[in-house]
């Protein structure tokens, strides 16, 4: 008798993952259907919280043991929904429609972008946790909403549309790139460092309410940017310690006077 509590207990802890995952799905079809009815800044919104539940049901699973592949493939099917598609039709309503055929190719791109991004990541094995190879799909889609969030009034002619073309093309082709992007998968939440980072996160949180349309475009952007000053200051240590590395050859092999 005291056994039967147990396994259903055992039983909703082991879906909760995946409550957290259709709540992303949900958040990325209310994005469309609101993208489509021109509701673009109340579609926006949802992306950020697809991002914020798509970062909690992988952490929940972990902490409790519940991982399964068919919460993996589950996940992936989700991601391509709020991350692919909704991104893609919300920057189509915003800015991308009075290009017509090409405002189409370029939201598909983002599509398709978005499918190789994870396809990819589904199968890397034995990749540094710390790094994402290539900008990772929830980053791409975050700066896409953000920007249509600050800006929800929208491209309306055809010369302002090409903006919105580089809004859908650059993530998408960051998203099959080599460049190494920051993981937050290694964040240390236990006793050492889990107060400094919950104080960091209170601060935030109040940032966001108090600036919600600055505060989000300037951590999207600042994390796209945030890559390719770490490729440049890793170019600049290189040629550094590699031109330390020639002069001390140079007075070891030099000829010797005497």
């Amino acid at each position: 008798m005291s056994t039967a509590p147990r396994r259903h207990i055992r039983r909703g802890v082991s879906i909760l993952p995946s409550l957290f995952t259709l709540a992303n799905l949900f958040c990325g079809w209310s994005c469309v259907v609101h993208a489509m009815r021109g509701e673009l800044e109340t579609a926006a919104p949802f992306i950020g919280v697809a991002l914020v539940l798509d970062m909690l049901d992988g952490r929940i699973a972990r902490m409790t043991g519940t991982t399964s592949e068919f919460g993996v493939q589950l996940d992936s099917l989700a991601d391509i929904v709020s991350f692919g598609m909704a991104p893609a039709v919300l920057a189509f309503a915003w800015g991308l429609a009075p290009l017509g055929r090409l405002g189409w190719g370029a939201g598909f791109l983002f599509v398709t972008g978005a499918a190789l991004r994870l396809a990819r990541f589904n199968i890397q094995t034995n990749t540094d946790k710390a790094y994402f190879i290539g900008l990772a799909s929830p980053a791409a889609a975050a700066i896409v909403a953000s920007t249509v969030f600050y800006y929800p009034e929208g491209l309306k002619t055809r010369p302002e549309a090409y903006l919105g073309v580089l809004l859908v093309v650059v993530p998408a082709l960051l998203m099959v790139s080599t460049i190494r992007f920051r993981s937050f998968k290694t964040i240390d939440m236990g006793e050492r460092h889990g107060y400094q980072v919950l104080i960091f996160l209170a601060a935030l949180f109040a940032l966001i309410i108090t600036y919600p349309h600055e505060v989000l475009l300037i951590m999207a952007y600042g994390y796209l940017a945030s890559a390719f000053v770490g490729l440049a200051l890793h170019k600049l240590r290189r040629r550094s310690f590699g031109g330390a590395h020639t002069d001390a050859h140079e007075v070891l092999d030099g000829p010797a006077e005497g």
